[in-house]
């Protein structure tokens, strides 16, 4: 009877040793799973910023032209696509976000000790709620609509609030774009100097020498604007820069 009874204890011991196991192993499936899923939403945003910084350079260099009947079509189809991307990239920050401040509570009250966990390149919402992308977009639709007043005060928050994030640069030259435009010049060459800078490997960099030129030049600093100039075509000689720069200097010699 003592045997029987001490074998069946055993086999209930194993049964739900084994249960625990299968159990833990179940949890930790659906915590690699979820790991997964945010590796994968990380991708796909990083995928997403790179679409929305090449449609916001085209629509830099159609809004150059824009004025003219022949780039105003493609202008209007460019503006129709980077508000798709920003639409697509503000969902995917927000499952981001999601995921990452809800965490599956059965796994978080099994945790015993901190997990280190590798930082995001950069935040996916401000204090605000906002997005970056979304809080870059209002700044710059306001300097599409020629509000450059708005769109210095967006610019200089956004700034603020997203320090590190792959928009940052560009959001540092739009913002010398929005002075420019309002003949600030003193601020818009402070601007494109910090870019410039702050910035040296940044795409902008080309854009923000050539309105560096233009600015100085505005303000009477021809030697300034010449050196400026220069440097575009000496070292940006295939950028679209280049071109117009050697335009430029040959107007102010």
């Amino acid at each position: 009877m003592c045997v029987r009874t001490l074998v069946s204890g055993s086999v209930a011991c194993g049964l739900l040793a084994s249960t625990i196991v299968l159990v833990g192993c179940a949890k930790h499936a659906d915590f690699l799973e979820m790991r997964h899923q945010l590796s994968t939403l990380s991708r796909t945003q990083d995928q997403d910023h790179q679409r929305v910084d090449a449609v916001v350079r085209r629509l830099d260099a159609v809004e150059r032209s824009k004025d003219t009947d022949s780039a105003k079509p493609r202008f209007d189809d460019l503006a129709a696509r980077f508000q798709k991307l920003e639409s697509r990239l503000a969902k995917l920050e927000e499952a981001a976000g999601q995921a990452s401040v809800k965490p599956d509570s059965s796994i978080e009250s099994r945790a015993s000790r901190p997990v280190k966990q590798t930082p995001p390149l950069e935040p996916t919402v401000a204090l605000s709620g906002i997005t970056p992308t979304s809080a870059f977009n209002l700044a710059y639709n306001d300097y599409l609509s020629g509000k450059y007043e708005l769109a210095v005060a967006g610019f200089q928050r956004f700034i603020k609030d997203f320090p590190g994030t792959s928009l940052t640069p560009n959001a540092q030259y739009w913002l010398g774009e929005s002075y420019y435009n309002l003949k600030d010049y003193g601020r818009a060459i402070q601007t494109f100097d910090y870019l410039v800078t702050e910035y040296p490997g940044n795409e902008k960099v080309p854009a923000a020498l050539y309105k560096l030129g233009l600015a100085t030049a505005e303000t009477g600093d021809l030697g300034r604007s010449r050196k400026n100039l220069k440097r575009v075509l000496e070292e940006f000689p295939s950028s679209d820069e280049s071109k117009l720069a050697k335009y430029k200097l040959a107007e102010i010699r």
